[in-house]
C-alpha cells in the first residue's frame, strides 16, 4: 500500500513538474458558414487545443508555470464543400520578463491562407517526418515557430533546432494544393517567414532577439537606462539586417509584433536614443509612423 502511495505521488509530481511546452488558448470562429452543425467548430477547437497542449514538442523539461503562453485565433470564412474550410489564423505568443508581471510579445503572425480539410472527431495526427494533413502540418509549423523564437530569446540562436523543424515541414508540404507553403505564391507567407528567419543575411535579427530580451528587457526592472541602451543597440542590428533586403517579410512580422512595445520602451528614453530609433523605425516600418511620433512627442 505504501509503495502504491509513493508511486502515485511520484506520478502526480512528474505530471506537475514536467509539463508540456505550450499553454495554448485556441479560438475558432465561423460566423458566415451555414449549412453545418456548429458543434463541429467546438470539436475542432478542442482538438487543436489538445494537439498543442498535450504533445511533447521538445526533449526539455518544463515546469507548468514555464509553459509558453500562446493564442491561436482561427476565423473560418467559407466552406466550399463539406469538410473543406477556408479562412485565416492569427498566431501570437508571449514571454515573461524577469522581475515583472509583464509579458513581451514574441510572435504575431497573421496567416491569410489557413485552409484545410477536417471531419468531426477525426484524430489530429502528426509525424515530423512527413506531411499527413495540411491542418496538422500548419499547426505543427506554428508550434515550432513559437518554441524556436521563444528559445532564441533566452540564448543566442537557441531556437535553431525548432526553426529547422518548421523548415522541414515546409519542405514536406511543397506538394500540398493549399496555399502558404511555396515561394512563388507570394512574398508574405509561411515559406518566406521561415526562409527569412534562417537566412544568414538576416542573422542580426535573431541576435537582436536574444540581446533585446535577455540582456535588455530582463534587466529593465532594476536598470532601466542600461536595458534601454542595449535595446537601442539591438534596433541597430535589426536595421543593418534590414538594409540587406528592405522588402523582406521578416521585418513586417517583427514590427507587427514589437511596434507598441518599442514605443512604450523609448518614450522614456534619452533624446539621442529617441532620435536614433525613430529614424530606424520610420524607414523600416513607415506604416506605423504615427505610433513612433509618440516617442518624440515629449522630447
Amino acid at each position: 500500500m505504501k509503495k502504491y502511495i509513493v508511486m502515485l505521488f511520484l506520478g502526480v509530481l512528474a505530471s506537475t513538474v514536467y509539463g508540456q511546452e505550450l499553454n495554448a488558448t485556441v479560438m475558432v470562429n465561423a460566423p458566415t458558414i451555414t449549412g453545418i452543425d456548429k458543434h463541429v467548430f467546438e470539436t475542432l477547437k478542442t482538438a487543436i487545443q489538445e494537439f498543442y497542449n498535450n504533445r511533447k514538442w521538445t526533449e526539455d523539461a518544463f515546469l507548468n508555470q514555464e509553459r509558453i503562453e500562446c493564442t491561436i485565433n482561427i476565423n473560418l470564412q467559407t466552406m466550399p464543400s463539406t469538410g473543406i474550410f477556408q479562412g485565416t489564423c492569427q498566431v501570437q505568443s508571449r514571454r515573461p520578463i524577469f522581475g515583472t508581471s509583464y509579458n513581451s510579445p514574441m510572435v504575431n503572425f497573421y496567416d491569410e491562407n489557413f485552409n484545410f480539410t477536417y471531419q468531426e472527431n477525426t484524430p489530429l495526427d502528426f509525424n515530423d517526418q512527413t506531411d499527413l494533413s495540411n491542418l496538422t502540418s500548419m499547426l505543427a509549423y506554428y508550434a515550432y515557430v513559437v518554441i524556436g523564437m521563444d528559445y532564441d530569446s533566452y540564448s543566442l540562436n537557441g531556437g535553431g533546432a525548432y526553426l529547422q523543424k518548421a523548415q522541414n515541414i515546409i519542405n514536406f508540404c511543397q506538394s500540398e494544393a493549399e496555399k502558404g507553403w511555396k515561394a512563388f505564391e507570394n512574398t508574405k507567407n509561411r515559406y518566406w517567414f521561415m526562409d527569412n528567419l534562417l537566412d544568414q543575411q538576416f542573422k542580426g535579427v535573431r541576435e537582436a532577439s536574444y540581446k533585446y530580451h535577455r540582456k535588455g528587457l530582463d534587466i529593465m526592472s532594476e536598470k532601466p537606462d542600461e536595458g534601454r541602451k542595449i535595446i537601442t543597440d539591438c534596433e541597430e542590428l535589426v536595421y543593418n539586417a534590414f538594409k540587406n533586403k528592405p522588402g523582406a517579410y521578416l521585418f513586417k512580422i517583427y514590427f507587427d509584433t514589437k511596434a507598441d512595445e518599442l514605443v512604450n520602451i523609448f518614450t522614456q528614453g534619452q533624446p539621442d536614443e529617441k532620435t536614433k530609433v525613430v529614424a530606424y523605425f520610420n524607414e523600416m516600418d513607415p506604416a506605423n509612423g504615427n505610433k513612433y511620433q509618440k516617442i518624440t512627442a515629449g522630447k
